[in-house]
């Protein structure tokens, strides 16, 4: 289908208009309704993130499950409701403006309790990309939860072993954006 324009005594005022405003003349005829149009989005590349988005939260949540017995040593990590959303989300905002995108990516996902940064993993989104630039994620525990006394009542009370404690996230959380290959060198962002 082909839409062409109609002049109407509206359009030939609003061209007159911009020809005293010292717009050069068009022809009429090449004025369509078509190039007026607002594109779409893509729904294909929308798709297509929003699955790129949910493999990163799952890889996330694997490396937070796999990371509770060896290195977290507690029997559950508590996470806020679309924390693992939020970051991967702008995980690929950071990725968006790279060469090889989240591909050439490597994350080193951390957690920090009070002072101390706890290494936990290395997520690699494509192995067979030499990566062009490091993201550090750095988890917050919630210290604004009541530890003392969840710690006080279920450690004693219902459990002999200091494995079976609770780990609560903070909403919040860091991303350290270092380029690899490049002259810019670290972009810090904390979310």
């Amino acid at each position: 289908m082909v839409a062409t324009s109609n002049v109407s005594s509206k359009s030939t005022a609003c061209i007159s208009e911009l020809l005293h405003q010292g717009f050069h003349h068009a022809n009429i005829s090449d004025f369509d309704y078509w190039d007026y149009v607002v594109p779409e989005p893509n729904l294909n590349e929308v798709v297509f993130e929003e699955r790129t988005c949910q493999s990163l939260v799952k890889m996330l949540e694997n490396c937070l499950s796999k990371s509770k017995q060896t290195k977290l040593h507690c029997s559950k990590v508590l996470i806020p409701e679309k924390l693992t959303k939020k970051i991967a989300q702008d995980v690929l905002r950071l990725s968006s403006t790279e060469p090889c995108g989240l591909r050439g990516c490597i994350i080193h996902v951390n957690l920090e309790i009070g002072n101390v940064c706890k290494k936990l993993d290395k997520i690699i989104y494509d192995p067979s990309i030499v990566p062009t630039f490091e993201l550090m994620l750095v988890f917050k525990q919630d210290c604004c939860s009541w530890p003392g006394f969840r710690d006080f009542f279920f450690t004693r009370a219902c459990f002999a072993s200091g494995s079976k404690r609770t780990l609560i996230l903070s909403p919040g959380f860091r991303l350290i954006k270092k380029k690899l290959y490049s002259l810019i060198g670290t972009v810090i962002e904390e979310c």
